[in-house]
């Protein structure tokens, strides 16, 4: 029955980090010595602190970004997709208008976004692989 309930809210709440959590709980509760009764311990144990550090991960790329994040990031995207959109879409593939030559200072421009969007997720995700590596 508690493990029903269990699955329940871990499908409710999704990801991997409870359904393990789950696993790791009916491993608990079906265990027969103490071997076992503590290796399944240990596995709940595990999947509650690898939940914990992802709420904490989360919670913090919430802070770190703010409320206005996510809007700066948006407004600084919308123009560069809508020029290019218009640039290779309607100038280039439809054959339906001209844009003149870009200008070294656009293009670096243009460079700088990209590079920033990309490269901001990217240096993200190593950091985070290399903390992990050192915990």
């Amino acid at each position: 029955m508690l493990a029903s309930i269990l699955a329940f809210l871990g499908s409710l709440l999704g990801g991997p980090f409870a359904t393990a959590a789950v696993e790791a709980f009916k491993a608990k509760l079906s265990a027969d010595n103490s071997a076992d009764k503590i290796a399944a311990g240990l596995a709940v144990q595990k999947a509650q602190i690898d939940a914990q550090r992802e709420a904490v991960e989360q919670s913090t790329l919430v802070a770190e970004e703010g409320r206005w994040g996510p809007f700066v990031r948006w407004g600084f995207a919308f123009p560069f997709v809508i020029y290019n959109a218009k640039v290779i879409l309607w100038d280039r593939m439809a054959h339906l208008g001209a844009t003149d030559v870009l200008s070294p200072d656009l293009l670096s421009l243009e460079q700088i976004i990209v590079a920033a969007y990309f490269g901001h997720s990217a240096v993200t995700i190593v950091g985070r692989a290399l903390a992990r590596r050192k915990a």
